[in-house]
């Protein structure tokens, strides 16, 4: 099967320099690429937008699942790279800005890590390099925490997504995205999710963090259940390259409950740079 079928790969946009830019978004766990919608409008003028589903996820092929392959956040990394590879021009330098929220935020660290130069710079909304409270690294949850959540997640998948996706998507003055991230999570196939959701919870990539040497914006929300803003102080520090910016936002989704204000965060951080 084609890069394309596989990751159900959509373009829009086209951008107005004469040099080429794309933009490439990457969903979390639980969605599909329609979850960037409030957020490409803002962008579309200047770039070309390419949104896709992770492999397990919205209209993604799920033929090409294997549990092997997709046992770390490795392989998503690697169809990341090929993504990337069959949507531009690599001999034409053509400047790739990679937005990835929660999961594929690291998944972006992964990629870039892997191949450097691939990403003119990188937008990770509200990620998270390791979930588990560690010494002095404040991860947001204790072992045991997480372990109960894939218990509860595998035991009753769509009982945990009905009370769990409201409490992430946050939002409280907008009842219908809760509603929407629900109706997401239920689509899944649930065993896919429960191996996504042990991989993701699980993985710690903290040793990346000094790596990424491309310029990245840390965009997280003021209130985040998922990663708390200890997370993303740390990532600051540890990211030699990074800004970070946080925006007024209860939930873990901003591009879709704050879309507004991820993007003027956004776009104030791509204008500090020659693209």
């Amino acid at each position: 099967m084609s890069i394309a079928q596989r990751n159900n790969i959509r373009m829009t946009g086209s951008g107005t320099r004469a040099a080429k830019r794309t933009m490439v978004m990457a969903h979390g766990f639980g969605c599909d690429q329609t979850m960037w919608r409030y957020l490409t409008p803002a962008f579309e003028h200047d770039y070309r937008i390419v949104t896709f589903d992770l492999v397990g996820s919205g209209s993604s092929d799920l033929s090409a699942y294997d549990a092997g392959k997709y046992n770390s956040l490795e392989g998503y990394a690697a169809d990341l790279i090929e993504i990337v590879n069959e949507v531009t021009d690599a001999d034409a330098r053509e400047p790739v800005v990679f937005v990835g929220h929660s999961v594929s935020a690291m998944i972006g660290l992964i990629a870039g890590v892997r191949s450097p130069g691939l990403f003119a710079a990188q937008i990770m909304v509200g990620p998270s390099p390791c979930y588990v409270n560690d010494g002095d690294y404040i991860g947001g949850f204790s072992r045991a925490d997480i372990e109960d959540l894939l218990s509860t997640l595998e035991g009753n998948y769509l009982g945990w997504s009905s009370t769990m996706a409201p409490v992430i998507m946050g939002a409280p003055d907008q009842p219908e995205l809760g509603v929407e991230l629900t109706n997401s999570f239920c689509r899944t196939n649930p065993e896919i999710a429960q191996h996504f959701a042990r991989v993701t919870f699980l993985s710690d990539h903290r040793d990346l963090l000094p790596r990424a040497t491309a310029p990245t914006l840390i965009l997280q929300s003021s209130d985040d259940i998922i990663a708390p803003c200890s997370v993303g102080e740390y990532m600051h520090r540890m990211m030699p390259a990074s800004t970070l910016n946080v925006i007024e936002n209860t939930g873990h989704c901003p591009h879709l409950s704050s879309p507004a204000a991820s993007a003027a965060a956004i776009s104030a951080f791509l204008g500090t740079l020659s693209l």
